[in-house]
């Protein structure tokens, strides 16, 4: 959230300040109405405050209010009522019109017609009189928006006599916008009016404001831009900036360079240091941890409390409790950067010397202090990057492994380095770091195996950007050379090739991987060869599709991340969902467990499918927007626009056409709808559902309509997806008076799926045919069909739907007795999933079929929290800590406080022993979400 500099208003440069926007639209509303008029808004410095006041500032214009603006500044400080007059110039051509006193009270303060040496002083209460009657006179010809920016660098005169007027500001034509600097908030404004905290921005929208950079970082340097900013956005853009003005790779041992504007912003006070205070900020900017025990040992005897104490009074950082908090993460970068080469060499020495019982981070400080190759350093790089790997920190290993290869002499030794960091980059889910790593192995080595793991590694980055016509060129071009030479290596890149094939929805690329499979002569991996005949033939080929399956489940390691990701893919594509979320969720947890991020955001985003399709609404959208800032954190473009379309249609599902609307356009921005059919799909199927719910039923059939070709004998868009739409085509297509062209669709769909299908499959296919059934006869029969295995269950929105439309159907031929048994049950799980709108179109079939309809409960929104919020409410109802929960969601423990900060209004709670209570009534279950 700032203005990135572009053109246009200052709302079209903001991001993830919805709530923040929404509260400052309050504000302006309450110059009409009731409400607060008066809001302090808060924030570190670079939150972005200036730009939420220029964003007030031009939504008060639009409303027709006329903006008073003011900005404290450090220089005028010590100038009494300075703020004041610049706050008042504009309207003290009005002077004239008030009552002597407050006239001459105002003159006199402001100097404004007294000669020198004769000037009285100001009466306090009539200045303060005077400076409300002026301003409400104002408003009372044109509503008044008072805009007070950076208040703690206000003259305290200004401070008090602007707390005077905010106590009287209600019920006049007139509000009140201030900002300050969290931790500088003036007495007069701390507690007596509500305050608005602009926070670090949620790690996706400030993947999202990286992205609309001129030039957005990428790989290696977004992740780093993205952990040194911590959210603030500010930060984020002159980073940006920053990297962009550099030249060539960001190496692993390069550090982040500073703008001259954040140096100023976050380590101002740096150049007044004393020296010494220099050398030990130095040393714990360097350490890398907050540890004072740590930095203490690498001090050789000197003073550190003493030689810190200087830049604690001056605000850069506090000791506390054995740590050194550093103010904020730029603050040291700020300071190792200010520092010469042979001044941070010395201080990582000093630090290897404190480390040698702790090889790791030995190993990074001697890396650190090297002035070229060094094989012994990259040697103990690659044994903490193997131990990290062995954990499951795949992204640690990516960095040690990057570092070891740029000090590695031996060309053939480097590229195997930088291979085995490009591995663990895949299983970090870091697509364009994968992609940069992979670029620098040309030239390294002539081992043709080793080329080709480089190409595959380098096929899967390209398919993650949504480039797969190239990531499946060069993916079955290594299944192909590799398939006599490493069969492994060439099921492998198949395996991955599917993933790919499966996006483009286009049938030559399934093709041409079963070809190039049976080049294989070894079975190589079974999950690879379950997951390539799942994704290419789901609905064709099940039952042979499944045996692989279950055959592959028996022998896969319970703890293989890359087994289990793809065993829950092919779960999940061939209706397995509960199986499918079990090893997807056991994916998850060991991603969590381990602390890295990334292949989590491709995982996630399956998960959050399977949740969806199998009832568990609430977990589905929380999983779905955490896979959305994994995903534009490390640049996944394929499950950024994913989750955003199944976030689109989780807000259809509940009645949000508004937001439905909003996150389906969002998602296909800028993705060429050529190359991809799966997204396409996907989108067309969320904007026809939010447009069922909106009432627009020929808008439904035709958004629907689109996920089936247009030809004489229409197929599915794509063979996998389209098929689940069937349904809700032929449901739309009754409303629209278009069933003739919806029988046409599923007649010429239906000769291609077979007989072979899932129970999920045959309970839409059925359900399409009854409603476009000729005779009555041939609906019920399909009908019946539809809801005759109680497998159907286990997908429980799609098993309500039939319910409901065979109930509909019923009472229409006046068979109330049995139309109201499928109401009441389709109802109780409308209810259940918080699906308002068929709920509502339930209630009303069940009385008009004569039954009484008790009132039932609506937990679905009722606090209105976010996903991440009710997360973040779940953990710490069960006790943990906010760091805890900042570890299991990767957040930092500041971010977690700010949320809860957030939550407890939200609920109307003072403790956390409160939540569990709270929560039980949000999700109407016992302290637990769906």
């Amino acid at each position: 959230m700032v203005n990135t500099g572009t053109s246009g208003s200052a709302a079209s440069a903001i991001f993830g300040r919805e709530s923040e926007l929404a509260r400052i639209g309050s504000l302006l509303d309450a110059v009409q109405g009731e409400g607060s008029h008066v809001l302090v808004l808060t924030g570190e410095p670079g939150a972005g405050k200036s730009t939420l006041i220029e964003w007030a500032a031009e939504q008060g214009s639009a409303r027709g209010l006329h903006t008073l603006h003011v900005r404290g500044s450090e220089g005028e400080s010590g100038l009494a009522l300075a703020g004041l007059h610049q706050l008042l110039r504009p309207l003290l051509a009005g002077l004239d019109e008030l009552p002597e006193r407050q006239r001459a009270a105002l003159r006199s303060a402001f100097a404004l017609d007294s000669e020198e040496g004769e000037e009285a002083p100001a009466d306090p209460l009539h200045l303060c009189v005077g400076v409300v009657t002026l301003i409400t006179e104002a408003a009372a010809r044109q509503p008044l928006l008072l805009v007070v920016d950076d208040i703690q660098w206000l003259d305290h005169g200004s401070l008090d006599i602007l707390a005077f007027v905010a106590r009287r500001l209600d019920g006049e034509a007139a509000v009140m916008l201030l900002a300050s600097r969290e931790a500088s908030v003036p007495g007069r404004f701390d507690r007596d009016f509500p305050h608005l905290v602009a926070g670090p921005l949620a790690r996706a929208d400030a993947g999202l404001l990286l992205d609309a950079q001129p030039a957005p970082p990428t790989g290696r340097a977004r992740a780093q831009v993205l952990q040194e900013a911590t959210g603030n956005p500010l930060a984020l853009i002159e980073l940006s900036r920053a990297v962009a003005k550099g030249t060539g790779h960001l190496g692993a041992a390069q550090t982040l360079p500073l703008t001259r504007r954040l140096e100023d912003l976050f380590a101002a006070e740096l150049p007044d240091l004393p020296q010494d205070t220099r050398t030990a900020l130095l040393l714990v900017a360097a350490a890398g941890t907050t540890q004072l025990a740590d930095i203490l040992r690498a001090a050789s005897g000197r003073d550190m409390i003493a030689a810190l104490l200087p830049a604690e009074r001056a605000g850069l950082l506090r000791i506390d409790g054995g740590q050194v908090l550093l103010r904020h993460p730029l603050v040291r970068s700020a300071v190792y950067q200010a520092a010469a080469f042979a001044e941070r060499r010395e201080a990582h020495l000093a630090l290897a010397v404190a480390f040698e019982a702790e090889p790791d981070r030995r190993a990074w400080h001697l890396a650190a202090a090297t002035t070229g190759q060094d094989d012994t350093v990259a040697d103990a790089l690659a044994a903490s990057a193997e131990r990290a790997r062995s954990r499951g920190g795949y992204a640690a290993a990516v960095a040690a492994l990057e570092r070891a290869a740029e000090l590695t002499s031996d060309p053939e030794l480097r590229a195997r380095r930088l291979l085995a960091a490009a591995k663990s980059g895949l299983h970090a889910g870091h697509p364009q770091w994968v992609g940069e790593l992979t670029t620098r192995i040309d030239g390294l080595t002539q081992d043709p195996v080793a080329q080709a793991e480089a190409k595959y590694l380098g096929g899967w980055a390209l398919g993650l950007t949504l480039r797969h016509q190239e990531a499946l060129t060069a993916l079955m071009s290594v299944g192909e050379s590799m398939a006599d030479v490493a069969p492994p290596l060439a099921v492998t890149a198949l395996g991955t090739a599917a993933t790919f094939a499966y996006y483009t929805g286009d049938p030559f690329y399934g093709d041409e991987l079963l070809r190039i499979g049976d080049l294989i002569d070894e079975e190589g991996d079974l999950t690879d060869r379950a997951w390539i005949q799942a994704a290419v033939r789901p609905h064709g080929n099940r039952r042979q599709a499944l045996d692989l399956f279950h055959r592959a489940l028996t022998v896969a390691s319970p703890d293989s991340l890359s087994e289990l990701t793809m065993l829950g893919g092919a779960a999940w594509v061939l209706d397995e969902t509960d199986e499918a979320a079990r090893l997807l969720g056991r994916t998850m947890d060991l991603l969590r467990r381990a602390g890295t991020a990334g292949a989590n955001a491709t995982v996630a985003q399956a998960l959050a499918f399977a949740h969806c399709e199998s009832g568990a609404w609430t977990a589905a959208l929380a999983t779905t927007e955490d896979a959305y800032w994994m995903a534009t954190e490390a640049g996944a473009d394929n499950v950024t626009f994913s989750s955003l379309i199944l976030q689109a249609t989780l807000g259809a599902f509940r009645g949000d056409y508004e937001a439905a609307c909003a996150r389906a356009q969002d998602a296909l921005r800028g993705v060429d709808l050529r190359k991809v059919r799966n997204l396409p799909a996907r989108y067309h199927y969320a904007l026809g559902m939010a447009k069922t719910v909106e009432g627009d039923h020929e808008g439904a059939y035709a958004e629907l309509r689109n996920t089936f070709t247009h030809d004489y004998q229409p197929t599915p868009v794509h063979y996998h997806a389209s098929v689940y739409y069937l349904a809700d085509l032929a449901a739309a297509a009754v409303r629209a008076g278009r069933i003739d062209d919806a029988r046409t669709v599923l007649e010429a769909t239906q000769r291609t799926l077979g007989d072979d299908l899932s129970p999920r499959v045959h309970t839409i296919v059925r359900r399409a045919a009854a409603l476009v059934s000729e005779t009555d006869e041939a609906a019920e029969q399909h009908f019946r069909s539809a809801l005759a295995d109680p497998a159907g269950g286990r997908w429980p929105f799609e098993h309500a739907l039939a319910q409901l439309d065979f109930g509909e159907w019923l009472r229409r031929r006046r068979r109330s007795a049995e139309a109201r048994r499928l109401l009441s049950a389709a109802l109780e799980t409308f209810r259940r999933l918080g699906a308002r709108p068929w709920a509502d179109r339930a209630t009303a079939e069940l009385r008009a079929a004569g039954a009484s309809v008790p009132q039932g409960s609506e937990p679905a929104a009722k606090a209105d929290l976010t996903p991440q919020e009710l997360q973040i409410t779940e953990l710490a109802a069960q006790g943990l800590t906010n760091r805890d929960i900042a570890s299991r969601l990767y957040l930092s423990p500041r971010t977690v406080g700010y949320h809860l900060h957030k939550i407890f209004p939200k609920l109307g709670v003072k403790s956390r022993a409160q939540l569990r209570d709270a929560l039980s009534e949000v999700t109407g279950e016992s302290g637990h979400a769906d």
